[in-house]
Order: structure tokens, then sequence, then C-alpha cells
């Protein structure tokens, strides 16, 4: 990707306009894809049929695994196989073990979070087949003769109702819990893999090809990005979190572009410190974007999902192959960048 020597001198200064530009125009195609689903879903006025959000939750489960594997696991094996590297870097894989220590590592947190939410419910009594029965029901409507409750029954069915009301409050903030660790684990892969995006583009010779295909490649990642963000069922109080995160992913690649061209005359992506830093970042990025991918979305919309298990075979088959086009569309991008 990049003709640079290993040593420290700085980046390409050809079209320093367009470089400029470039930070204005990416931010507005990574926040228009990230956010306008999250808007469609909770608007009135931009409704979206549920066929097109359909395709857009599927076609970005594919956009977020080719990420995975063609745009960060790809370029953190050449970036960590460097000829600039001493040749211990060359002795491990270790793009690929780092990113195996990234998958476990999600796995244990997410492990460790709910099986906190679990024993925290079971603490206060809360099953999920539990809905009230049997705790001053019978007493509630009084004796089989039909007689009206008495105070200590109106009382009792009072307390159950309070209860009862607490639990399912308690669980539900432990679901959206549970729903935003999620997102933010799938958010900061994304990050990682943005800053790092923008950082090269700012200095790269061979800007004019790999800024196009950049637009496309942030656009198409923001529309996967919100479109999981618009269907997390969240209670009322945290609904931000969805705009927030649309937002953050928007202006991260900027954020990147900005960077890189105030540090032009000094970064060098073909540096010996560039490529270790940019090799362990984009193998960290790459774990949490298959584990996500993989766990979070295919095993979560496909194998664990009702609809998908008793559906008309020509819905499943629509849902597979509209994820196998984003996986190709993003696979395709990865020829030039």
């Amino acid at each position: 990707m990049s003709d640079l020597n290993c040593g420290s001198g700085g980046g390409a200064t050809t079209y320093p306009q367009l470089r400029v530009a470039s930070v204005f125009i990416i931010l507005i195609g990574s926040i228009s894809g990230a956010l306008f689903p999250v808007l469609a879903k909770r608007t009135n006025w931009l409704h979206v049929p549920k066929p097109v959000f359909d395709f857009a939750k599927f076609f970005g489960s594919g956009v977020i695994i080719a990420t995975a594997f063609i745009h960060l696991l790809s370029p953190a094996i050449s970036e960590l196989g460097s000829p600039c590297l001493s040749p211990a870097w060359q002795l491990y894989p270790y793009p690929l073990a780092l990113a195996m220590l990234s998958i476990f590592s999600i796995f244990i947190v997410e492990l460790v979070a709910f099986r906190w939410g679990t024993t925290k419910l079971a603490a206060l009594g809360v099953k999920p087949d539990t809905h009230g029965h049997g705790f001053g029901g019978h007493a509630a409507h009084g004796p089989e003769g039909g007689s009206l409750p008495d105070n200590d029954s109106l009382q009792c069915e009072k307390i159950h109702e309070d209860l009862e009301s607490a639990h399912n409050h308690t669980r539900l903030d432990l679901g959206a819990a549970g729903q935003i660790i999620g997102v933010f684990i799938l958010e900061f892969g994304v990050l990682l893999h943005s800053i790092l995006i923008g950082l090269t583009l700012a200095v790269d010779p061979g800007f004019k090809i790999l800024f196009v295909v950049i637009i496309f490649h942030q656009t198409f990642e923001g529309l996967g990005i919100g479109t999981r963000l618009a269907h997390l069922q969240l209670p009322p109080k945290y609904k931000h979190v969805t705009i927030c995160a649309a937002l953050l992913y928007g202006i991260t690649t900027p954020l990147g572009i900005a960077v890189g061209l105030g540090v032009k005359s000094t970064y060098n992506p073909g540096s010996s410190t560039a490529s270790i830093v940019s090799g362990v970042l984009d193998s960290l990025s790459a774990g949490i974007l298959l584990y996500t991918g993989l766990v979070e979305l295919i095993a979560h919309e496909f194998i664990f999902n009702e609809e998908m298990i008793t559906g008309s075979n020509g819905r499943v088959a629509y849902a597979i192959s509209c994820m196998l086009f984003g996986c190709g569309v993003m696979a395709l991008l990865g020829r030039w960048a």
C-alpha cells in the first residue's frame, strides 16, 4: 500500500486541499450511514419498510465479517511481517495470536458480565418463567364463595405488584446493560480500525484511489453499525446510547485524518513503530469483529433466532444472500484498501 521507507520521514504531501476536504466528505458519509437507520427506526417521518431494514441488517453483518478478515487481519499480517521489523517478529504468527487473544478476552468479559447479571436477578428472585403466580394469588381473589378480599389480601396484592414491578424493571435494566456491552465491544473494534484508516489516508501516496474506496468503506460499515444500533430494544432512558454510538463512529475516521494531517511531516506509516502499532491494533480489532460477527450476529440472528428456524426457506435464503452480498462488496473493496 505504501512505498515509504523504514525511516522516520514524513508521509506524502500531494493533493493537500483534497486531503483536507476528505475530513468533511468522509464525516458526512460515515455519519449518514450510521445515523440514518437509527433515526429511521425512531421517527415517523423517516419511515423505512421492514424488508429494507432486514436487508440492511444482514448486509451489515456481512460487512463486519469481511472487515475483520480482509481489512484488519490481512493488513495486520503484512504490517507485523514487514521487513522493517526485527527478525524476532517473523518467528511467530503474532497477528493470529493477538486476534485469538482478543476473541477469548471478549468471550470472558461477556461471560462474566452475563453470569453477574444472572446472579443479580436470582438474588432478587426474578426468573425468566416467573410471572408472579402463586404469591398471594388465591388469597387476593378471596374464598371460593366469591366474597370481597379483606384488607390483608389487598395489602398483599399491592406488595406483590410493587415487587413484580421492581423485578421487571431490574430485568429490563440488566438486559439493556447486556445489549450496551455488546454494542460497546463492536464499536471499540470498529473505532480502532477507523482511526488507523484516517491516519493512513492522510499520509498515503496513493491518496485518490484510497479516498474513493474509504468513502464507500465507511458508509457501508456505518450502515452495518447503524442498523444494529437501530434494532436494539432499550428502555427509553437508554435511547440516547444509539445516537451517541452512531455519532462516535461518524467522527472517528475524520478525526484520524485530521490527526494524520497534523503529524504528516513526522508520521511514516511504513516505519517500524507505525507498523508495530498498526499491526497490533488491527489484530486486536480483527478478533473483536470476528467474535461479534460470528457469535453476536450470525449465531444469534440465524441459529438462535426462532424466526429463522421456523421461517420459510425463502426468507432464510434471502437473509443469507443479503449477508453474503455485504461480505462480497466489502471483500471486493479490499482489492484497493
